[in-house]
């Protein structure tokens, strides 16, 4: 239908009493789910569409599948409409098999054949193998873009590669990098995670999976790639050897969450440095890091998951196009809302 002649029928239709409310832009929905320790990010797009980044542990009954499954009624959608796995390890990969025994999948998305030499990784590829035979299949490479309505998804980084040229906006000269120690080289399945930013108008979320400090530092020194975000999934839940010092810093995030387990993640080195990270407003904790100490956790409130043995609560973000968001912590209630810049 010609728009001229929709915008007449709209306004017709107004006039012959039918209700007539215009409906307002819809938020990006993202959801933090608690698979203790590895990563489970559910992203639901303004138009309704959705990829969820990687599928948590294999066993423990279905547990890590069953709370994705349950993000997904919060999110109101029935199927998961690209699921992308940023690497074989098991804390990312192993939920699959169980997961697609529970909801419809669309399209997987990955960096093609398991790199590492390694037997658990070997495994647990080969029932992610299995387990998506039949569905759609992307093997994605750096610079590339998943086709989802209304936000843009990039691909920074797959299988050790990564982008050589600046994002829009980005692309300068990086003070932090000349204080910054060589990073030894990593052979793991790690640093080739796919890391992607997500990108809805003002708004920017940034997911490099498990990136090591080697190939976190090719993409911010000596010039930063990616520019600054308003959101960062710290890298690798937190580990000490990802999150360099010249990438966090170059980033000047907002806001950080940590999806760490209560004994994994948000090593108290890592904890710092983006936490001292220059513009930061915020951390948030998917748990309570028990291995830590109180000076490198933050208060509880801004923690989903304060026990070890807990009910598996997530946080949740909801980002409007002009850079607002607002975090939710769905074990308390409690709401922040971060005005744009």
């Amino acid at each position: 239908m010609r728009p001229v002649l929709t915008a007449i029928l709209s306004v017709c239709f107004c006039l012959l009493g039918s209700p007539c409310v215009a409906a307002g832009p819809k938020s990006l929905q993202i959801y933090f789910i608690d698979v203790e320790g590895g990563q489970a990010t559910l992203v639901v797009s303004p138009s309704g569409e959705s990829l969820l980044i990687d599928a948590g542990w294999p066993g423990y009954e279905g547990r890590d599948a069953d709370r994705i499954i349950a993000a997904t009624h919060q999110a109101g959608i029935k199927r998961l409409d690209f699921v992308l796995i940023t690497h074989y390890h098991r804390d990312h990969v192993g939920g699959i098999p169980q997961l697609v025994d529970g909801i419809k999948v669309g399209t997987f998305v990955d960096h093609g054949p398991n790199l590492e030499d390694s037997e658990v990784t070997r495994t647990d590829y080969a029932a992610y193998e299995k387990a998506i035979a039949g569905h759609t299949h992307v093997v994605v490479k750096p610079g590339w873009g998943l086709p989802i309505k209304g936000i843009e998804v990039k691909v920074l980084s797959a299988a050790g590669d990564h982008v050589t040229s600046p994002l829009p906006g980005a692309g300068e000269a990086n003070s932090y990098c000349s204080a910054e120690a060589a990073a030894a080289v990593d052979n793991t399945e790690n640093a080739r995670s796919v890391g992607v930013l997500i990108t809805y108008g003002q708004f920017r979320f940034l997911d490099l999976g498990d990136l090591t400090k080697k190939k976190e530092l090719e993409i911010a020194c000596p010039n930063n790639l990616i520019g600054n975000v308003d959101l960062f999934l710290v890298t690798h839940h937190g580990a000490d050897f990802s999150n360099p010092k010249a990438m966090v810093w170059a980033l000047h995030p907002r806001v950080a969450i940590f999806d760490n387990g209560p004994r994994k993640g948000a090593s108290p080195a890592a904890w710092q440095v983006v936490h001292d990270s220059p513009g930061m407003e915020d951390l948030w904790q998917l748990h309570y890091a028990a291995e830590s100490d109180k000076d490198h956790n933050i208060a509880d409130e801004r923690i989903a998951n304060v026990k070890e043995n807990c009910e598996g609560k997530y946080l949740k973000v909801a980002a409007e196009s002009d850079g607002t968001f607002t975090l939710t912590n769905s074990r308390t209630g409690i709401q922040k809302t971060y005005t744009k810049r």
